[in-house]
Order: C-alpha cells, then structure tokens, then sequence
C-alpha cells in the first residue's frame, strides 16, 4: 500500500486533472468548480476539489473521496490498474521509497484566469502563418483553424497577451497551439467533424489530422480528434457506431498503449500508424517530406 499512500499524499488532483485535459471554470472559497468529468450530461460545474484537503465532491452522483477515489470513478479500472494509470499520467514521477514521514500535502494553487479578447480568420497575424507553414498544414488549415488572441491575469491580476492559431472542441472551448504552447481556453474535449457515417479517421491532435487531410484531400471519413490522449474513453464511445475505424496515433510508447485500450474498445479499429511508419507522427513525416 505504500504506493497508494505516495499517490494519495503527494499528487495534486488539480495537477492529475489538467493532464488529463479538464480545468476549473470557476472557484468558490478553497473548492475549485469544474463540470463533471465522471458523468456525461453537467452543464453546470457540480464537481468540485479542494486542493489543500486533496479531495474531491460530485454534487450530481452525491459521491467524493481522494485523488485513487477520482480514478476509480473515472477509468473505472481496477484498484492497482488505477495506481498504474495515475502513474502513467503524471509520468511517474513519484519516488517509490520516501519515507512516509517525508511526505506532505501540496498548497492550494490558485488558477490564472484569461479572458478571449478576438477571434480573427488566419492570414492578418505573421507569426501564426509562419508557424502553420512550418508544420506544412497551411493550406488544409483554411476554414478549419482560426487565430485567437487572449490574456491570462496572474494572482496579483497582472496580465499577459498571447495569440495562437485555435479550433473548437464539442464543448465550444478552444484548443490553442503556437511556437511556444499548447492548451485549451475551457474546457477539454475532444472535436469531431463529421462526414461518411460509416467510416471514421480518429487523431491524437488536430495538426496530425491536417497532415492526413494535406495527402488525403478527397477523403469523406467522419473525423474525430482526440485533443488529449486522456479523452480516449469518450472517443470510444462516439467511435463505436462506425463500421470502420481508422486510428493514426502517435508512434511512441503512449499512442501504442492508446492503440491498444482503443482497440479493446472498439474492435473494428485498425492501426494505420505504418503510414508514417519511420516518424513519431504524421505532421513529422509530412514535415520531412516538404
């Protein structure tokens, strides 16, 4: 049980969250207030944590408890799957052997909050053309991406302006991507963009669909970007109604273990990563080539 303690004592539940892709909407007091990542209709934030306490409460299912509690409800896996899972996410970085005496609980951290000033078409902003044309998707990014320019305010409401190339997720949040980052204003989800009702194309990231979409200009195929490879669970949900399935994960320890739970999922799934077979993604084999 030591490792259960480790998790418990020394893993953010904030810091577990936003890996998996889902940021509070709002605080109130010491809670931060999110929509419910366990359950599939809230379209009110109803679950909340407290950081200091490392607990979490679903006002909706009427049921909480600690960070291994959140991960029995969410992957619905068993208890030392559970363990291992959270340990994939955060990158297991836990030391195995500290001493219990040595462990402590995080501080609460108060999130930045930011605030979208402009959305604009892309072409007026340099920098972001440049950046697309550099990952070889300019053309395809046309009517797809947009250019998004916000601020972030710090505790001490000091701000900060940035501007990426976004897209939407189903929940109306925008997935952002430059130079320098990547993230999402709101809340994480993944996008879908439909088309043939019977075959789907499904993506980790949305410049790896573009990259598909440049060599592949004609095809129909609904198209599902998973934003976070955390997303898998309700990707597989939407997947499930599709006699073809398509999967172009990344070629790297996570995107096979994604491959591998996606195809548990879904049977009618088939890798096609050989398509980039000597590169870690498609956007790095469309790269090399141009």
């Amino acid at each position: 049980m030591l490792l259960a303690n480790q998790i418990k004592e020394q893993v953010s539940l904030v810091d577990l969250l936003a890996r998996l892709g889902f940021q509070p909407l709002r605080t109130a007091g010491k809670e931060l207030l999110y929509l419910s990542m366990i359950r599939n209709n809230d379209t009110k934030p109803s679950f909340t944590v407290n950081e200091q306490l490392g607990v979490w409460y679903d006002h909706g299912l009427g049921k909480g408890g600690n960070i291994i509690d959140f991960g029995l409800a969410y992957w619905k896996m068993p208890f030392q799957e559970v363990l291992e899972k959270i340990m994939q996410v955060i990158g297991q970085q836990i030391p195995v052997n500290v001493p219990q005496e040595r462990l402590r609980k995080r501080s609460a951290v108060k999130i930045p909050h930011y605030e979208i000033q402009e959305i604009k078409e892309l072409g007026n902003n340099p920098a972001i053309t440049e950046y697309l044309q550099r990952r070889c998707v300019w053309e395809a990014a046309q009517g797809r991406l947009s250019e998004v320019y916000y601020y972030v305010e710090d505790q001490k409401r000091l701000r900060k302006y940035f501007f990426a190339a976004g897209w939407k997720n189903e929940l109306s949040a925008w997935e952002v991507r430059n130079l320098y980052f990547k993230g999402c204003l709101g809340h994480k989800a993944i996008s879908f963009i439909p088309g043939d009702d019977t075959k789907l194309a499904v993506f980790e990231g949305y410049l790896n669909y573009l990259s598909w979409l440049t060599e592949n200009p004609r095809a129909t195929d609904s198209v599902l970007v998973l934003n976070s490879i955390a997303l898998i669970q309700g990707a597989t949900r939407k997947a499930k109604d599709y006699g073809e399935v398509n999967l172009f994960f990344d070629r790297d320890i996570a995107g096979h273990l994604a491959g591998l739970d996606f195809k548990k999922a879904v049977p009618q799934a088939t890798d096609c990563s050989h398509h980039y077979l000597h590169y870690n993604d498609y956007n790095d084999k469309l790269r090399a080539e141009n």
